[in-house]
Formats: C-alpha cells, sequence, structure tokens
C-alpha cells in the first residue's frame, strides 16, 4: 500500500479517541498501512525490571494509527487537506495541497 505521508510531516487525526489532535509523524508502516505519531494514541505498558530498564514501571508506548484516519496539514494554508501528486519540471513528483495549491514538498 503506497502512502503519501512521510516522516516529519504534520497530521491531525480524524476520527477515534485523539479526534482533533495534532503531531507530527515519527515513523510510516506503509506496509501495514500505518504512522505512528508523537504524543498520540498513547497506552500504558507495564515493564518488568531489566539491564537497560532496571527499574521496570509503567511506560506510555505510541500505538500506530491508520492512514486512512489521519489528514495532512498544509504548511501553506494551515488546514488539513487532501494530497495530490503531479510531475515537476525537473521530473521529480511532488505532493500538493488540494485546497491552495501549494507544494507540499
Amino acid at each position: 500500500m503506497r502512502t503519501l505521508l512521510q516522516k516529519g510531516d504534520e497530521v491531525v487525526v480524524i476520527s477515534g479517541r485523539d479526534r482533533g489532535r495534532r503531531g507530527k509523524i515519527q515513523r510510516v508502516l506503509s506496509k501495514d498501512g500505518k504512522v505512528i505519531i508523537e504524543g498520540l494514541n498513547l497506552v500504558k505498558k507495564h515493564t518488568k525490571p531489566s539491564k537497560t530498564n532496571p527499574q521496570g514501571g509503567v511506560i506510555d508506548k505510541a500505538l500506530p494509527v491508520p492512514t486512512c484516519k489521519v489528514m495532512l496539514i498544509c504548511g501553506g494554508c494551515n488546514h488539513p487537506t487532501r494530497i495530490s501528486r503531479e510531475s515537476a519540471v525537473d521530473g521529480a513528483m511532488v505532493r500538493i495541497c488540494r485546497q491552495c495549491g501549494r507544494t507540499i514538498d
């Protein structure tokens, strides 16, 4: 599954428990069609003591969010938008905001 979202993009969640919240993409899981957003979709994970974490305890862990549940925020118009792709003058593919028409890359 090909996704037009990239690491470092700012997105807004459009449905679910975190609806309306914004965050940056930390990681894109393109095979699964999911993204991990920093500070969103957090769950508590209970860890046993180990060498890396000698005290153990409860940590917050970000779980993946399906890409259909998020929308990219355009840097120009600062609104959630759909993305289209067009080829630039040099032949490279660029992402374009459907609302304002500016390039996102």
